[in-house]
């Protein structure tokens, strides 16, 4: 992927915290053409299409079944597709109760799977860039993990082109969905980090600390262009300028 002028990037997960990142890193930092899917039906689709209009990037409302993602792969011929896809058990329990299915299984393995279905039907195979976490492996515990150790298992096994990408939290103070526990524990974490660092656990340090959206996006987007990151899964302590 030399040639960046010849690059077309589908970012699924566009609107969330670091998704709306990547999409500005990626058509306005390297200048790439880029392509922010949003949730058909989302009620803030005029706002999103202002904002990446504003970058650069342009929109799109695919809906999540198959047949149709599957023609949306066709018609633009991505050569990078992130998916940076996922809920939050705050925001599953909410649907739940207005009957819709969010859950982990249903949002961060289903629909990544689709977009993984629908990549595949390309005649040239798109680099698939996944956002996992740190810790995912088959004896994790809780579906956050599990959903997101099944999707790497399904790259791993399968015949497109990937790279696996493991930070520990993603914290900011610029976001809009309140997630006060995770940035306790985010700085929770960081300070017990610090101290091990001083004394010698700087490998546990550089895995398992916070890091930006923006730094995050960063390397997205660079391991996204870089040759000798196809097929390789990238940890926290990697993904940092």
């Amino acid at each position: 992927m030399s040639d960046q002028q010849q690059q077309l990037c589908f970012v699924a997960g566009a609107t969330g915290y670091t998704g709306r990142e990547l999409v500005r890193v990626l058509s306005q930092e390297h200048e790439l053409a880029t392509v922010a899917h949003v949730r058909p039906g989302s009620s803030q689709l005029p706002q999103w299409r202002e904002r990446f209009a504003a970058i650069g990037a342009e929109v799109d409302q695919t809906p999540w079944q198959d047949e149709a993602m599957s023609a949306t792969m066709l018609r633009y011929a991505p050569t990078v597709v992130f998916a940076l896809l996922g809920t939050t058990r705050k925001r599953a329990q909410r649907e739940r109760a207005a009957g819709s299915d969010t859950s982990y299984e249903s949002i961060d393995f289903g629909l990544t799977a689709m977009l993984i279905r629908a990549a595949r039907q390309l005649p040239e195979p798109p680099r698939f860039v996944y956002l996992s976490s740190v810790g995912a492996k088959p004896s994790s515990p809780g579906s956050y993990m599990h959903a997101r150790w099944k999707v790497e298992q399904m790259l791993l096994e399968g015949d497109l082109p990937y790279t696996i990408a493991r930070p520990s939290f993603i914290t900011g103070p610029d976001r809009d969905d309140k997630r006060t526990g995770e940035r306790l524990g985010s700085a929770l974490v960081d300070g017990a980090l610090s101290v091990a660092g001083a004394f010698g656990g700087r490998r546990l340090r550089d895995r398992y600390r916070s890091t930006s959206n923006t730094t995050l996006a960063r390397a997205l987007a660079r391991l996204a262009l870089d040759p000798t990151a196809e097929n390789q899964i990238i940890d926290s302590e990697d993904l940092r300028d």
